[in-house]
């Protein structure tokens, strides 16, 4: 009976992060803000999932094998969100009115203009900057 409880409550967490996730994809109204959900709750709603799935089969030997997936989930989804964001900011698919401060900007435009004298003399010059 407690056994099914603790698989039961594991199992209903694990679902409303994967809905919270969901939502926030639907709902949010930039890029960042859906990369946000995107991640998060997603990760800890597999953990979650992967607990009760460990707790109702009762084998010790898959534990490793569950670990093993939940950290390759937790390496790669930040990884994954932060390339999206990366690109999104690029091609300028973000909202620049929701930002608070938007540090990058001035690094992205500096880069630019510093690029600009470079590609017009062609390869062929040599790049004196340390």
């Amino acid at each position: 009976m407690i056994h099914d409880v603790i698989v039961s409550v594991l199992l209903i967490g694990g679902a409303l992060m994967s809905l919270a996730a969901g939502v926030g994809l639907v709902r949010f109204p930039d890029l960042l803000s859906r990369m946000h959900a995107a991640t998060k709750p997603q990760v800890l709603g597999l953990l979650l999932f992967l607990l009760a799935l460990a707790v109702e089969l009762e084998v010790w030997a898959l534990v490793p094998v569950l670990v093993l997936c939940w950290i390759f989930q937790l390496l790669t989804s930040p990884v994954s969100a932060h390339m999206v964001g990366r690109a999104g900011y690029r091609t300028r698919h973000l909202r620049r009115e929701l930002l608070t401060l938007d540090e990058l900007d001035d690094i992205v435009t500096h880069a630019a203009h510093d690029d600009t004298p470079r590609q017009a003399a062609g390869p062929a010059q040599e790049d004196t900057r340390h």
